[in-house]
């Protein structure tokens, strides 16, 4: 195995002979652990930890290095055979490209998912987890990570075909163009086909909800059960198992993220995701009479006609109002956290040159009495 077969390319080369040093070598993360990260060299798996400028330099999470990163190393030499499985970490490259959503609760910093992902398998179960509306909230954050996005389908088994064609139909019918590959880890059905899909020296992350099959797709493509998974619950609804992001190397050929469900699907700052995922409706605004339009009375509005003659369906624009309601409100708190935080590190910095000129113009007045006497 080489840096080549777990996904480095001439792109990323280009950028190790610019922030790595002569004396540093180049490792993917391959799971984060707080501050202790498992990093692969395109040999072996070993241990690196994170140097300190990390935890008091960065000014955003985006500084730290997630799974799928390409990092500079700098390796532990000693006689000890533990100690040379062990690395120091003191850059993370640019990314191509990275998946990242709000961080729960109120905090309004991001939640890193996974760098550098070629394509992102959108899992979402067929029998009780799939909404047009959950969907759309996924390929905004995939497209605004400029990633590839691909639909799966679990649990067909459970559906009757007719039901799965309607389904099929809601997703065309809302103007989203995704490929769709429909799976059941029960019968087997369309594993074969997620196997063939997944490319050599290619990475690919799966995401969804908890208990949507995650886990056991994985072990289906892995071929063992590396991952745990449990019974529905009593509602019919899976369980969570996953409880960390790791990339997993496949024996046919390329890397696969599996993570954490998600609960929550909080927006953060997206621009790039809004304009792919809802191109349909940015289209028709082109065409309101007035360039400000603000699509709720004004006359010559393409949008209230197309909703109106049922060209545009009100559900997606209103889920559009509310994203883009998320993604303006955070980006806003965002700025108003980092100006009082600026402004506290900048008060800091004032009273500290305060108190030492103090101190110099005290010593000043000593000295000139020591000089007098």
């Amino acid at each position: 195995m080489s840096l080549s077969d777990i996904g480095l390319d001439s792109w990323f080369e280009e950028h190790v002979q610019t922030f790595c040093e002569e004396s540093q070598s180049v490792a993917r993360v391959v799971a984060v652990d707080r501050d202790r990260l498992v990093v692969h060299d395109g040999e072996k798996e070993l241990s690196a930890e994170l140097l300190g400028k990390f935890f008091y330099g960065a000014e955003r999470a985006t500084a730290f290095p997630c799974v799928g990163d390409w990092v500079c190393l700098e390796h532990h030499n000693s006689d000890n055979v533990a100690s040379n499985n062990f690395a120091s970490i003191h850059t993370v490259l640019p990314r191509k490209t990275l998946l990242k959503r709000k961080a729960s609760g109120y905090d309004d910093e991001f939640q890193l998912l996974a760098a550098n992902i070629d394509t992102a398998l959108i899992v979402m179960a067929c029998d009780y987890d799939f909404h047009v509306r959950k969907l759309e909230r996924f390929l905004v954050l995939v497209n605004e990570g400029h990633i590839t996005p691909v639909l799966i389908l679990t649990k067909v088994d459970l559906m009757h075909p007719e039901d799965i064609e309607d389904l099929l139909f809601d997703i065309e019918d809302a103007g989203i163009a995704i490929d769709v590959i429909q799976v059941s880890n029960k019968t087997g059905q369309g594993v074969e086909q997620v196997r063939e899909f997944i490319k050599p020296k290619k990475t690919y992350c799966m995401v969804g909800s908890s208990g949507v099959g995650k886990s056991s797709l994985m072990n289906q493509l892995v071929g063992e059960d590396t991952f745990e998974t449990q019974e529905v619950s009593a509602n019919g609804e899976g369980r969570h198992t996953t409880v960390r992001r790791h990339l997993m190397l496949l024996e046919q050929g390329g890397m696969l993220v599996d993570m954490p469900g998600m609960r929550e699907l909080a927006i953060a700052e997206v621009s790039d995701g809004i304009e792919e995922s809802f191109e349909d409706i940015l289209e028709l605004a082109l065409s309101c009479r007035f360039s400000n339009c603000g699509h709720s009375n004004e006359p010559g509005c393409a949008i209230i006609a197309a909703i109106e003659n049922d060209e545009l369906d009100i559900d997606h624009y209103d889920n559009y109002l509310i994203i883009k309601k998320e993604s303006t409100h955070h980006k806003a708190t965002y700025i108003k956290e980092r100006r009082k935080g600026k402004n506290a590190s900048r008060l800091a910095e004032s009273k500290t040159r305060n108190k030492k000129q103090r101190l110099t113009e005290s010593e000043l007045k000593e000295a000139k009495l020591k000089s007098s006497s």
